[in-house]
C-alpha cells in the first residue's frame, strides 16, 4: 500500500495595515489639482506639482491628518505666485475633502507696493486745478479755535466781532503747525542756507522790505517787498537775503574819476604779451 502524503496547509496572508491619513494625502496629488483647477478656471493656470507640506499635528488617530499641496501658478503677471490646496482625512473615509485653495506669493513673487494713504502720498505742487484737498480730523498741524494759542488769539477784540458775525474760523494753526511751516519755509528755496543767502550783503531782518509777519514768528519770518529781489511778495525767515538788500550802496571812492579811455589802442608796458 502506498503513503497518502496529507496536505501542507497554506498559511494565511498577513493583513495589510490600511494606509494612513498621512499617505492617503500624500497620493491625493490629482485631487488636489483638480480643485486648483476649478478656482483657477482653466488648467494651464496651474503648473507643476512643487510638493507638500504638513499642516500642525494634531492626533492623527482622532483627529485625522491635514496637508497642502503646492502647485506652481502659471498665470501671467504673477511669477513666483504658487497654488496652495489644503486637504484633509480623517480615518475610515474613503475620500480626501478639500478645505481650501488660495493663491499665495513665493519668496521671489512680485508684489503691489504697500498701499499708503493718499494724505502721505501727496506732495506739495500735486494740487491742481478744480481738486479739494480735505484737511483730516487728527491733522497735528490745526487745533480747535477755541484751544488757540498766541498767534490766533492775538486780537481777542478781532475775534469777538468775527465769531459774532459767524465767520470765525474753526480751527486754526497748532503750535506743531507753525513750527512745520517755519522748517519748511527755513530750509527751502529762500531759505537761510540758500546760495543767494550767503552771497548776500546782509539778512533779511536788517532789510528796510521786510514785512514782518504778526504772530509769535514775526521775529523769525516776514514777507519780501521788494519788487527787484528775487523772493518778492513770498514769506522769507530773517536770516535770508540777496543782493537788493536796503542797505546794500556803492562804495564811494575819494579823488578824481576814473578815466575814461576812448582809443582803441592798449598800454602793455606793465605786462607782457602771450
Amino acid at each position: 500500500m502506498g503513503c497518502v502524503s496529507e496536505p501542507v496547509p497554506t498559511p494565511a496572508p498577513a493583513p495589510v495595515p490600511a494606509a494612513s491619513s498621512l499617505d492617503v494625502l500624500t497620493a491625493a496629488v490629482e485631487e488636489a489639482r483638480a480643485a486648483a483647477v476649478e478656482v483657477a478656471g482653466a488648467a494651464v493656470e496651474v503648473g507643476d506639482h512643487l510638493g507638500t507640506s504638513r499642516e500642525a499635528e494634531g492626533d492623527p488617530d482622532a483627529l485625522g491628518e491635514v496637508l497642502t499641496h503646492t502647485f506652481a501658478a502659471a498665470l501671467p503677471g504673477y511669477v513666483g505666485w504658487h497654488w496652495a490646496v489644503t486637504v484633509a482625512h480623517v480615518p475610515g473615509d474613503a475620500e480626501v475633502t478639500v478645505d481650501e485653495v488660495v493663491l499665495l506669493p513665493g519668496d521671489s513673487a512680485l508684489l503691489a507696493p504697500a498701499w499708503v494713504p493718499w494724505h502721505e502720498r501727496l506732495r506739495p505742487g500735486d494740487l491742481s486745478v478744480g481738486d479739494v484737498l480735505p484737511s483730516t480730523e487728527d491733522d497735528v498741524r490745526l487745533v480747535p479755535a477755541y484751544l488757540a494759542e498766541d498767534d490766533a488769539a492775538s486780537d481777542p477784540a478781532a475775534m469777538a466781532v468775527a465769531e459774532e458775525l459767524g465767520i470765525g474760523r474753526e480751527r486754526v494753526l497748532s503750535v506743531e503747525g507753525r513750527l512745520l511751516a517755519l522748517t519748511r519755509w527755513t530750509e527751502g528755496e529762500f531759505g537761510s542756507s540758500s546760495s543767494m543767502a550767503r552771497h548776500a550783503p546782509g539778512p533779511c531782518g536788517s532789510c528796510g522790505f521786510l514785512m514782518p509777519l504778526a504772530g509769535s514768528l514775526r521775529g523769525a519770518l516776514g514777507v519780501c517787498a521788494n519788487a527787484y529781489a528775487p523772493a518778492d511778495g513770498r514769506v522769507v525767515p530773517v536770516g535770508y537775503g540777496c543782493g537788493a538788500h536796503s542797505q546794500a550802496t556803492l562804495e564811494v571812492q575819494d579823488g578824481p574819476p576814473a578815466e575814461i579811455v576812448t582809443s582803441s589802442r592798449y598800454d602793455t608796458n606793465q605786462y607782457d604779451q602771450l
